[in-house]
């Protein structure tokens, strides 16, 4: 593992390898790293260069693996936030050339190179050069906020303190909430004061944890509730910390199957219950868009955020991390 924000040296476009690498799950918890012969962008494609890939959450599952799930899983999969240079244009695309820095909606991203549609691709400013920005997760993080609707001094529990959860503590803050983060670990609920948090709730006891919440809004509880683990418990609790005719937001990616939900508190206190996972392709690029402007005017800081590096090689430990996550671990990032 190397320093957090240790990068590499870009490579000029001028100087393209003729192979390149990327990271192959074998099997369950199994990496391997293979030679890849380097794709060939076709119509409206570009070839990317990347320089590192975020590792998302939501690849949990196919790394410890799952009965649904087939093996080799395929090369370069399932990384898809990454970021880089344009090595390689291919014929018909418009506005994007050879030595852009970008940031595109890719599947393969655990490699060195991957292809991306032209229209799924977002130039990234000279401010951002030499600084890792995985759009997907970013952008995400900012259709969240924005279907959250949250206003002025509302009331705003985050319930789970993350990558995500911290970001959207920060967005939170920028719109001029009140914030009260809600986590397990002593590490998150720290991460999540420094990124602004008003008030910090461990995530241990149901009952003790609604009665603070309902302490801290005066009995009325809150205005909006971003849920952000994508388990069972917090998506209930969730919904008791949300107050009559309040939002609640599902932001956690609930993935291993059917949930047990109190329908009766969400009628009784008629609670708008909103699904903010985005299906469009463009309403990606939208979020990417709106993710590059909040970083450069300092709405949202990732950067604190990024705690630890892995190369392609270190790929194993780097799932590792995710799973186990250890004190002062909250984003891996793969560095090529």
């Amino acid at each position: 593992m190397r320093s957090a924000h240790a990068m590499q040296e870009k490579t000029p476009a001028s100087e393209k390898a003729a192979v390149g690498k990327a990271a192959v799950l074998e099997a369950p918890q199994k990496v391997s790293v293979k030679e890849i012969e380097l794709p060939e962008p076709g119509e409206g494609e570009v070839r990317i260069n990347l320089e590192g890939s975020g590792v998302c959450a939501s690849n949990i599952p196919v790394w410890e693996g799952r009965d649904w799930f087939d093996y080799p899983v395929t090369t370069g999969e399932p990384g898809h936030e990454g970021w880089g240079i344009i090595d390689a244009v291919g014929a018909g695309v418009k506005d994007l050339k050879e030595g852009d820095l970008v940031t595109a909606l890719t599947y393969k991203a655990y490699a060195t190179h991957d292809i991306a549609k032209q229209e799924s691709v977002v130039k990234l400013p000279e401010s951002l050069s030499g600084k890792p920005f995985p759009g997907e997760p970013l952008g995400c993080a900012m259709n969240i906020f924005n279907r959250s609707d949250i206003q002025k001094r509302q009331k705003v529990a985050i319930v789970g303190s993350g990558f995500l959860g911290t970001l959207l503590v920060q967005l939170a803050k920028s719109a001029g909430a009140e914030v009260i983060a809600v986590s397990r670990r002593e590490f998150s609920l720290k991460t999540a004061k420094e990124a602004g948090a008003d008030h910090l709730v461990q995530m241990d006891d149901h009952h003790k944890i609604i009665e603070k919440v309902k302490e801290l809004t005066n009995g009325n509880f809150c205005e909006r509730v971003i849920e952000c683990t994508g388990k069972e418990w917090p998506l209930n609790l969730s919904i008791e910390l949300t107050g009559t005719r309040g939002k609640l937001i599902v932001a956690g990616f609930h993935q291993d199957g059917m949930r047990s939900v109190n329908v009766q508190m969400l009628n009784w206190r008629g609670i708008d219950m909103i699904s903010a996972h985005e299906r469009d392709p463009q309403q990606y690029i939208n979020g990417i868009k709106d993710a590059i402007e909040a970083v450069e005017k300092g709405k949202m800081d990732p950067y604190p955020l990024f705690t630890h590096n892995f190369s392609l090689e270190e790929m194993e430990q780097a799932y590792q991390h995710l799973t186990d996550r250890p004190d002062g671990f909250i984003k891996a990032l793969i560095i090529n």
